[in-house]
């Protein structure tokens, strides 16, 4: 819930509405396409700063086209855009946004795919498992590719050394060194052997003490819901072809997994009152320099800690055969509502091209563009000189989770509180009943959907 005040929000909607343009414009004159700024990243004062500078770019470089930005505050952005929209003034685009900050507007983004087709727009620069990610069912072409951050196995070099084991494969299809597939099973069994309590045993041994855990081999790192965590067993949905609750099957092996990783008799992924713990760093559990393996994304490069100097990246495991990298993606995308949508095209075409490489330095993100990878790769290098196999992070590009984890549910913020509840359920209760619980999460989500039939 917001704590901004009505009136202090309709004074900064009224402000937007004056510089939101009226979309009729007397011919001969430019189309003035408005980008909004607000629901993802662009408010830090270097982006802000680069924004403008692609504007300025921009409208140098076009005389039929007037680009202006409009930037508001993330705390007060939903509610601004959403009163833009619901006035008849909305802006044309809006992004930079994640798949999660779009869906509260799902079915209300353009399908860009008229737009190709008619003017031969090559979306081949992308590699097509990219552009695939953003094919929505019953909506189309919503976006194009721009900046991702693929997940994969961050891994402690140090603790592999001192177990004597050998570090998890960086391709994918490569077994593990003992000639066995790289699977969940096999990600497990390395899990138990770097699990290591006061004395010394391992969660293997007789005389492990569960009590006293020292050192954890596996944790999903700030992964925040149920879903981020369970698309390790692969892509799914809570949501059936006919708009009903489920659970597939896949993430059902997720829940147990997870819990009996955390609660089972061999732990090996430290619960939440463990994470929480100064030992585990007070929840950025791989940066204490304690746990083996971490499951997380590019972005985590922000933030490793005392295990800055000893990590490196591997692929993620198979699960029944299937490898899935689950994607976080930033993008542009232009409003259904937009007068101009050919116009708009074509600069959401040059946001996602000429200006990536200028906005992707500031918003972090990995380039889909192959050629300005190694410019982005090069300046972590500067950051983490021990050598970082890069390669996994291109590599895992090409296994996104689709449908995405963060895709539209219906009713969407109240259903993803409840599937977030049970997630956090799952890591603070070592005596609940997990099929018990799948089920009570079907029914509630169940009841959430039907709310707004």
């Amino acid at each position: 819930m917001l704590k901004r005040s009505f009136p202090v929000l309709l004074i900064i909607i009224m402000m937007l509405v004056a510089v939101i343009p009226a979309a009729t414009t007397a011919q001969g004159d430019p189309v003035t396409i408005t980008w909004f700024v607000g629901l993802g990243a662009g408010g830090q004062p270097e982006q802000i700063e680069a924004q403008n500078a692609v504007v300025e770019a921009f409208n140098e470089s076009h005389d039929d086209i007037e680009l202006e930005i409009v930037i508001v505050d993330n705390t007060v952005a939903f509610d601004t855009l959403s009163t833009l929209i619901a006035s008849g003034e909305a802006p044309d685009i809006v992004g930079p946004v994640g798949i999660k900050g779009a869906n509260a507007y799902a079915g209300q983004w353009l399908d860009l795919q008229p737009i190709v087709d008619s003017t031969g727009y090559d979306l081949s620069r992308w590699e097509q498992p990219l552009v695939d990610f953003y094919r929505v069912e019953g909506e189309g072409l919503i976006g194009l590719p721009f900046g991702v951050f693929p997940s994969f196995i961050y891994f402690n070099r140090d603790l592999f050394d001192e177990a004597g084991l050998d570090y998890p494969p960086q391709a994918f299809g490569e077994p593990y060194a003992d000639g066995e597939e790289w699977t969940i099973e096999k990600m497990a069994e390395l899990g138990r052997l770097l699990t290591v309590d006061a004395e010394g045993n391992d969660a293997t041994s007789e005389e492990f003490d569960a009590e006293s855990i020292e050192q954890y081999g596996f944790v999903a790192q700030w992964a925040p819901d149920f879903r981020s965590g369970a698309t390790l067993f692969g892509a799914g949905n809570l949501v059936d072809e006919n708009g009903d609750a489920m659970v597939p099957e896949n993430w059902v092996e997720a829940a147990n997994w997870y819990y009996d990783g955390m609660w089972g008799d061999q732990p090996f992924i430290p619960n939440d009152p463990a994470v929480q713990s100064d030992m585990l760093a007070a929840g950025n559990a791989f940066s204490s320099g304690n746990v083996a393996m971490a499951f997380s994304h590019l972005w985590y490069t922000c933030c490793l800690g005392d295990a800055a100097e000893s990590w490196d990246i591997a692929v993620v495991p198979s699960y029944n055969g299937e490898t899935t990298a689950k994607f976080h993606a930033d993008t542009f995308r232009i409003l259904e509502a937009t007068e101009h949508p050919e116009e708009a095209f074509e600069v959401l075409s040059y946001l996602v091209t000429d200006a990536a490489p200028q906005l992707l330095q500031v918003y972090g993100g990995m380039p889909t563009d192959a050629a300005a990878q190694e410019a982005f790769f090069a300046t972590l290098d500067e950051t983490y000189p021990q050598g970082v196999n890069w390669q996994v992070a291109i590599d895992s590009t090409q296994y996104p989770d689709i449908p995405s984890h963060e895709g539209f549910m219906p009713n969407f913020n109240k259903a993803d509180e409840r599937q977030t509840a049970f997630w956090t359920l799952l890591a603070s209760s070592g005596d609940i009943d997990v099929a018990a619980e799948l089920e009570t999460l079907q029914a509630d989500l169940q009841a959430i959907f039907d709310e707004v039939e």
